[in-house]
């Protein structure tokens, strides 16, 4: 036996067996912190297979879990860090970041069914606080919750409640309980264009005579570029010029798609994607084609569930079936945060992180997904790219008004006869566009005020409904177009309201991340509950989050406050 002298050196002691040293050792090298159960490990393991996991596979490993559990409870979450090596920490932040996420105590009973009802601006307009209030006392059971939530993307079906994954349009009271009486919670999957009807009418002609070599790269590069069409996602950056950007970065290139569409009054692309989806999909593989893309990330709200079937069957169809060698396609499931439509705060959310926007420099052209030159767009441009390189870039710049060229797809919403998507000739008036693409105002209704660009656009009074709808046209008005989204007010309405919902919107929505936006959000919405504005401390604040937000939430964040101050200074007096 081996001895070994013993601090006070009166007396001797064995040291440890070699099996002893063995189990010390295995015991310090694992992970410090709670660990995982079999039971909980067994279960994380059957939704996710045996791995390995990749790292920015998290959040969808997240929605498995809260899908089959009703939520993300602790003993959960541990097992998952466990399997895919992820400090427990990493994963409780990202979990506790998105709003469709709930995390649980392992002693908590999971949420039974939630409806969700939108409380955004259209919805509000609409009769939405009615519905909220009568429908927990009507639904009657503990099993069943009310809670709100932001906007659905479906504004021209306002009021609209959400019960699981089934969305109620024009929901009442009644229609909401038939629902959940039913057990309709599923997505219903949109009546569309699929592959075979799609090919059978012209499709992937274009990818295919690009992949072959029949048409040179450069051709549709000088179409993009002639037409003029620019990013409408909004922020407007031309899009060949993006393409020649990305193409001349060193490869691996990559690509991410932007449907996130979370600004309140936006559904155009929703719209878009139920109808037609490989007229989106054959636009995106074409500008692969021609950038030189490897790789594909699609990110989808989550809040688009039957979009996401249509999307993941029509994917196989096409993958099934390719007109020529695909690049490697992922469709990404966001989880509620309207700062991911922000494209670096998507890059970061794709990657399985806190969808947190970067700093810049570097542009994710240049350092974006995984640290590869991004091409990055939202569905709507890249479902133009065939019509425009078909039909000439004349077809598109052909259309326009009051100087303006081109085409713009406006969601309108409000107090008007018939909402939905509009496409009409950029530059149109709101005036133009009320009257002759949405049968005028409502019976009972007149012209009082309008969003141009949803929450962050800002508002305008009735008198200026004579201003272009265009990229550039607003801005001297303080306000801009964005993703045009067209909200209308009628006399039965304020502005001062409607900018207190967008604020709200707004403090619910900041990431947090820099003290500007989280605090000048929520310190804001409080000022304006007020009868009369306290307008040196909202100007205070609104410069101040202008200035040193890090993104364009909390840059864009006072631009309806601003405008009510401008334009409606007798509502705030």
């Amino acid at each position: 036996m081996t001895l070994s002298l013993s601090s006070d050196s009166a007396s001797i002691r064995p040291l440890a067996t070699v099996d002893q040293m063995r189990e010390t050792i295995r015991r310090t090298a694992q992970l410090k912190g709670r660990q995982a159960d079999d039971l909980s490990r067994q279960e994380v393991r059957a939704l996710l297979g045996s791995g390995p996991h990749a790292r920015d596979r998290l959040i969808e490993h997240l929605h498995l879990l809260n899908d089959a559990y009703r939520g993300l409870f602790e003993r959960h979450l541990v097992a998952l860090g466990q399997e895919m090596n992820i400090p427990m920490a990493e994963v409780y932040e990202v979990a506790t970041f998105y709003h469709h996420f709930e995390v649980l105590r392992d002693d908590a009973t999971a949420p039974g069914l939630t409806v969700r009802v939108c409380d955004g601006l259209s919805c509000e307009l609409a009769g939405a606080q009615d519905l909220l209030a009568k429908l927990p006392a009507l639904l009657g059971t503990p099993d069943v919750r009310v809670i709100t939530a932001p906007c659905v993307g479906r504004c021209e079906q306002a009021p609209v409640a959400v019960v699981h994954h089934h969305a109620v349009a024009h929901a009442t009271p009644e229609r909401v309980a038939a629902a959940v009486s039913a057990q309709h919670t599923q997505a219903v999957l949109p009546d569309a264009v699929d592959h075979e009807a799609y090919c059978a009418d012209g499709g992937y002609a274009l990818l295919t005579a690009l992949a072959q070599g029949d048409l040179p790269s450069e051709q549709v590069l000088q179409a993009l570029e002639d037409s003029g069409l620019r990013g409408l996602g909004g922020a407007g950056f031309p899009a060949g010029r993006k393409w020649r950007i990305v193409r001349e970065q060193a490869a691996p290139r990559l690509m991410a798609v932007n449907i996130d569409e979370g600004e309140p009054g936006t559904f155009k692309d929703r719209t878009y994607l139920e109808r037609d989806p490989h007229r989106f999909l054959e636009g995106m593989l074409v500008a692969a084609q021609v950038v030189g893309i490897t790789a594909i990330y699609i990110y989808l709200r989550d809040e688009y569930h039957g979009c996401r079937a249509l999307l993941q069957q029509e994917l196989a169809k096409l993958q099934a079936n390719p007109p020529c060698v695909l690049p490697h396609i992922e469709l990404r499931r966001g989880a509620g945060a309207y700062i991911c439509g922000e494209e670096s705060a998507m890059i970061e959310s794709i990657e399985g992180k806190r969808g947190e926007p970067r700093m810049r420099p570097p542009y994710i052209a240049q350092v974006g997904l995984f640290g590869r030159p991004t091409l990055e767009h939202n569905f709507e441009t890249l479902y133009w790219v065939r019509d425009i390189v078909q039909k000439g870039p004349s077809w598109f710049s052909g259309f326009g008004r009051h100087g303006r060229q081109g085409l713009r797809s406006f969601s309108v919403s409000g107090r008007v006869k018939q909402p939905g998507v509009k496409l009409a000739p950029a530059g149109i008036t709101l005036q133009e566009l009320v009257d002759e693409y949405c049968g005028g105002m409502l019976p009972g209704h007149t012209l009082y005020a309008y969003l141009p660009g949803g929450a962050s656009g800002g508002i305008l009074p009735a008198h200026m409904s004579h201003i272009p709808l265009d990229f550039d046209t607003l801005q001297p008005h303080g306000c801009f177009i964005g993703s045009a989204a067209v909200i209308v007010l009628s006399q039965h309405d304020r502005a001062r309201d409607a900018a207190l919902n967008m604020m709200r919107f707004f403090e619910h929505e900041s990431c947090g991340q820099c003290t500007p936006c989280r605090v000048g959000t929520a310190k804001a919405a409080q000022l304006m509950q007020a009868s009369v504005w306290d307008h040196a401390t909202l100007d205070d604040l609104n410069q101040v989050m202008t200035d040193a937000s890090i993104c364009g939430l909390g840059q864009a964040a006072p631009n309806p406050v601003r405008c009510v101050q401008t334009y409606f200074q007798h509502e705030v007096a």
